[in-house]
């Protein structure tokens, strides 16, 4: 899980290093490698007949799918926006809007600190906006990668509403139906290419590396690690990610971020130890 978090965490120091491509290109060519890869992978791990079994996946696979093309979209356009720091302490938001989605939309009744953690997560979040905006700074893609979070909520709701019908949903092939779906969005925006060799090798790496094999691994890891450990161990992407681009890019988080993005993380990490101790 820490290699997976770690592979996830490199999408914003490799596109630091891209010559031509500009922000649709680079969400065009990395949801058309991550599903020509997972083209080869999914028979390996799911068997011959995946792709007939995803026939009968229903409406929830296709609902599924549509979430991920979101995320994929989003994100990659808003790393292309704003910094790297600034996308993924604003991607930390997804467990608690997931809370907030299945309160709403499921009835899943949220506990006092989990209520108490998107309080003290959005004033991190309302922090580094103000502070931002009062710097001048556009908030464009901050605001593209609030979208995230929000696919990523209705993702786990639909998987969640599913499940309690009797219907699972099989992540890696929704995936597939996800990336699918993004490069065929993206495409008539992506044209005229102006990717060069450097850029596509690049961003093959991230398709293969960055979504296609980290995306079998946790399915794998999840059926070990509970789901608090999942869950605190994610948030490594936040970490990685931001180091990576400091380190590889010389992309310097900025104070509000530092600070904005501690409050996050430390009431996701806070939340999540408060409800593993419950369970214990």
């Amino acid at each position: 899980m820490v290699a997976v978090t770690l592979m996830w965490s490199t999408a914003g120091v490799v596109t630091r290093h891209l010559e031509h491509a500009q922000k649709f290109e680079v969400t065009f060519w990395r949801s058309l490698f991550t599903m020509l890869c997972l083209l080869v992978m999914l028979p390996v791990f799911k068997g011959r007949d995946v792709f007939s079994r995803m026939r009968q996946g229903g409406a929830a696979l296709w609902l599924s799918g549509l979430c991920w093309s979101g995320m994929m979209t989003f994100f990659m356009v808003a790393i292309m926006l704003t910094t790297v720091a600034n996308v993924l302490v604003t991607l930390a938001l997804t467990p608690l809007l997931t809370a907030l989605a299945a309160r709403i939309f499921i009835g899943h009744r949220i506990p006092f600190r989990t209520w108490l953690a998107i309080v003290v997560a959005g004033g991190g979040i309302a922090f580094m906006y103000a502070s931002q905006l009062s710097q001048g700074v556009s908030l464009a893609g901050t605001l593209v990668a609030l979208c995230v979070p929000i696919a990523g909520a209705a993702n786990w709701t639909i998987t969640q509403h599913a499940h309690a019908q009797g219907k699972d949903i099989d992540l890696i092939p929704a995936v597939l139906v996800g990336a699918a779906l993004s490069s065929l969005v993206t495409l008539p925006v992506a044209w005229p290419f102006q990717a060069s060799v450097h850029d596509l090798s690049l961003l093959f790496g991230l398709g293969l590396g960055q979504l296609a094999i980290p995306c079998v691994l946790v399915v794998l890891c999840a059926r070990v690690l509970k789901a608090p450990e999942v869950a605190l161990l994610g948030l490594l992407e936040v970490i990685f990610g931001i180091l990576l681009a400091w380190v590889g890019a010389g992309e310097v988080p900025g104070q509000d971020v530092v600070f904005g993005g501690a409050l996050v993380i430390g009431a996701l990490v806070a939340n999540e130890l408060a409800g593993w101790k419950e369970r214990a």
